[in-house]
Parts: C-alpha cells; sequence; structure tokens
C-alpha cells in the first residue's frame, strides 16, 4: 500500500520564502478557505478560527489573505495581532476556538514566512486533517452567501491574558525579587510580553532585541544569535540571561559568567529539580541529537530517558505515547506537558527559574552538574540520488568508530529535511579524538556518496 504524503504540510507547518509558490496572497487566501471550510463541517452552528502572527513584514499580508478566505468559508475570526506561537494554541483553547492559525518562519530571516495550525485543544493538527485541508485545495474557491459570511474581530486583550497564563505554570508564591534578568525577545513576536512576564513576578529586567520593524527579526539575536546576549548579560552585571527565537517557541539562556545553557542543559535543570521535589513526570523525551551527557546525567539521577527524530512534532508524540510531560530539543524547544499543550520558550524559563529559586543554587552551578560530550558535526553534500543508508564502505566505517569510542561516544548519521547534505556527528569523551573521527568519517561518507563535482 503506498503511503499518502503531504503536498504543501511539512513536519511544522507549510513554510518558505515569500513570495515564492506557496508563499503567496493568493495562496493564503486559498489555504484560510479551504481550512475555513474543513473545520466549519467540524465545528457547531457558529464557529471560530484564532489568527496570530510574529513580527516579520508579510505578515500583515498574509494575515488580510487568511481572513479573507476564513470569512469568504463562513467562518468567524478572531485577530490576535502580534504574539507567541505557543500564546496561539493556549488562547485557541481558551476561547474554545476550532482552530489558532500562526503566521511565522519561526527563527528564520524576515524574508521567510509560513502558516502553522492548532487543533481546538492547544495541539498541533492531526494528520488527517492536514490531509483534508489539502484535499479542499484542490477544489476552486466558492463563497457562502452574504448573510452567512464570517465576521473579524480584534481580542484586545490577547497579551494580557497570555501574561496571566504565562505567570500562572509557577507557584503563587514565586517571587524574582533580586534577580537582574536580561530577556532578549529576538524583535519577535515576545517583545511585548516577556519582559512584563518577569517583571510582574519582581525581577528587574533589562529588554533587548524588543523593537521590531518587521525587517529585523531573529536579525544578531535571540536564541539562534545568543553572543549579544552574552555581552549583555556580563556588562549589566546581571543574574541571568534569557533570549527567546522569533516567535516565543524556543528558549536558550546565559548563566552570570557569560556560560551559554542550551535546550538539552535547561531540560536537565528542570527534571532535576521535579526529581528533587518528588513530582511525577514519567521520563525526558529528547532527541537524536540531544548531549550524551544529557542522558547519562539523567540515568545517574534515576530518570528514564528515551530518543526521537529531530523535531517537536516527533518528541510530542513520544511523550504522548509514554505519557510523559517532559521533553525538548538541544536548540531550546521544550515542552512541559504538564503546564500547557506545546513547546513554549516563556514556559520553560519560568520552569528553569523556578528551579533555581527553590534550589537556592544559580544557574552555573545548576548547569554545571550536567558534563556535555564534546560533538562535533560536519555536513558532507551528497548527490540527490545517495542511498547512504544501503553504502556498505560507510557502515563499516561507523562500525568502526563505534568500536573505537565504546560506550562512551555515539555516532550518527543524519541527512537534511531541508538540503542534500548529511550531517556527521561523533561525541564521545575527549574532544581530539572526536574531531578526528568525525573528519575520518566524514571522508568516507563524502568518497561514497558525495555530490560529483
Amino acid at each position: 500500500m503506498t503511503k499518502k504524503t503531504k503536498q504543501y504540510f511539512g513536519t511544522d507547518g507549510i513554510r518558505g520564502a515569500v513570495g515564492t509558490a506557496p508563499i503567496t496572497p493568493d495562496f493564503m487566501l486559498k489555504l484560510g478557505w479551504a481550512a475555513g471550510t474543513v473545520f466549519a463541517k467540524e465545528g457547531g452552528a457558529r464557529n471560530k478560527i484564532l489568527i496570530g502572527k510574529d513580527t516579520r513584514i508579510s505578515g500583515y499580508m498574509f494575515e488580510a489573505a487568511l481572513e479573507a478566505g476564513v470569512t469568504a468559508a463562513g467562518v468567524d475570526i478572531n485577530l490576535l495581532g502580534p504574539m507567541p506561537t505557543p500564546a496561539i494554541a493556549y488562547l485557541t483553547r481558551t476561547l474554545r476556538a476550532q482552530a489558532g492559525i500562526v503566521i511565522s518562519a519561526s527563527h528564520n530571516s524576515f524574508q521567510d514566512n509560513g502558516i502553522k495550525f492548532f487543533a481546538g485543544d492547544g495541539s498541533k493538527l492531526p494528520d488527517a486533517v492536514e490531509f483534508a485541508i489539502e484535499e479542499q485545495l484542490s477544489k476552486t474557491v466558492t463563497t457562502v452567501s452574504p448573510q452567512s459570511l464570517g465576521k473579524a474581530s480584534r481580542v484586545t486583550d490577547a497579551a494580557g491574558r497570555y501574561i496571566e497564563f504565562c505567570k500562572s505554570t509557577v507557584g503563587s508564591s514565586l517571587k524574582f525579587n533580586g534577580l537582574k534578568i536580561v530577556v532578549d525577545c529576538a524583535h519577535g513576536s515576545t517583545y511585548h510580553i516577556a519582559p512584563s512576564v518577569f517583571e510582574e513576578l519582581g525581577a528587574t529586567v533589562k529588554a533587548v532585541g524588543v523593537s521590531p520593524d518587521g525587517l529585523n527579526i531573529n536579525e544578531h539575536s535571540g536564541s539562534t544569535s545568543p553572543q549579544k546576549l552574552v555581552e549583555t548579560v556580563l556588562s549589566e552585571q546581571a543574574d541571568i540571561g534569557i533570549a527567546f527565537d522569533g516567535d516565543g517557541d524556543r528558549v536558550v539562556m546565559v548563566d552570570h559568567q557569560g556560560n551559554i545553557v542550551d535546550g538539552d542543559e535547561i531540560l536537565y535543570v528542570i527534571a532535576r529539580d521535579r526529581r528533587r521535589q518528588n513530582i511525577d513526570f514519567g521520563g525526558v523525551v529528547g532527541t537524536s541529537m540531544s548531549n550524551l551527557g544529557l542522558e547519562r546525567a539523567l540515568d545517574a539521577l534515576d530518570i528514564q530517558f528515551a530518543r526521537s527524530a529531530v523535531g517537536d512534532r516527533y518528541v510530542m508524540r513520544e511523550l504522548l505515547e509514554r505519557g510523559w510531560d517532559l521533553g525538548g530539543e538541544s536548540s531550546g524547544h521544550i515542552i512541559c506537558l504538564d503546564k500547557t499543550t506545546t513547546g513554549d520558550g516563556i514556559v520553560s524559563a519560568l520552569q528553569a527559574l523556578s528551579a533555581i529559586s527553590s534550589s537556592q543554587n544559580s544557574l552555573a552551578e545548576l548547569a554545571a552538574k550536567l558534563h556535555k560530550y564534546p560533538q562535533s558535526m560536519i555536513n558532507v553534500k551528497i548527490a540527490d540520488s545517495a542511498d547512504i543508508a544501503n553504502s556498505e564502505k560507510v557502515s563499516r566505517a561507523v562500525s568502526a568508530v563505534e568500536s573505537k569510542l565504546g560506550a562512551k561516544g555515539r555516532v550518527l548519521l543524519r541527512p537534511s529535511g531541508t538540503e542534500p547534505v548529511v550531517r556527521v556527528m561523533v561525541e564521545g569523551e575527549d574532544s581530539v579524538e572526536v574531531l578526528l573521527l568525525a573528519q575520518e568519517l566524514a571522508e568516507v561518507v563524502e568518497k561514497e556518496v558525495g555530490r560529483s563535482v
């Protein structure tokens, strides 16, 4: 039986360069109509879809196109304006909407944009609904009768609602009085949210990356470029730095010494504190890219650990299948299912700050308890038709490297999902050995399946 494939939806919605199909106004109008039609069939007498966006300039154009399509299908619209992706998931659930639409390309630059959907319960759309929307996209757009057209309205208190929700995910007695925090919002959708959350909990906040102009989202700032945060933490003599990406679902932190604390370390800090407080969360789900040091550190605490494929969709799937609450990626996309329904940078940061407060340790002290293994990653360009999985020479080379590392390291060959490269990753205790082994393995991969010049 042939597996059904999607034409537009990828692992995290629909994304691409603005002006290049399908990231065009005409497609967005039809997508809004298709989604509206699908959700109208599932809803009651009156249906409603929320639309929110990040701060990139093209968001206004696509918001208008989606609004036209959805209302043409006879579905009401609640416009949220610039809001973090996880806020849209939360508001979709609490405002009892059929779905939420996010206009965002996450950590990409302003030249890109994309669409993500949330179901009515605040979770990612099931495959069946994405297939239904794609099937509707193959049809001609029709408009309901004038009296049945959807109505559009703005949710004027969206930011306040979400700020209160974020604060509710930590104990009501928790205060950050005396704590100085630098918050980098990447000129993205958390710019008017995150500083208020931490200030209202008592912290002194130095906010950077809070002047979006439509073109500067993620530009030399935020979780993908934390060097400015490091510099600001040191110059301000702050206790902690927190950086989000453009749509607010990722977080990276910086300790008072200027050390970057990534998603693996934040996961460890949260998991360790929950174990210390005897909070049952099942175990932790990481990905194939999660550092071996995280696995070893959790094992020492008798915390179960499992790996999924790279991508928050796969982390979520593994969490749900196992009935666990905590998972995430090294990039800082962390999911706390006992607090919310999707990855949330602000909520994750608050969980880490709560751990710091309750343990009376600094972030540096807590993160230091996880000893990360040196990693070396080399991208090897491969031919489009390359079949690395069936190359005997590559398999033998991998086995040889694994034998040298023994139980104190690992090897990963991961084809990229977006470009013709294979990522060769070697991890072990000795940084020099890891680099040399990665180079040796990359040479074999390039020789056997590399792109011919």
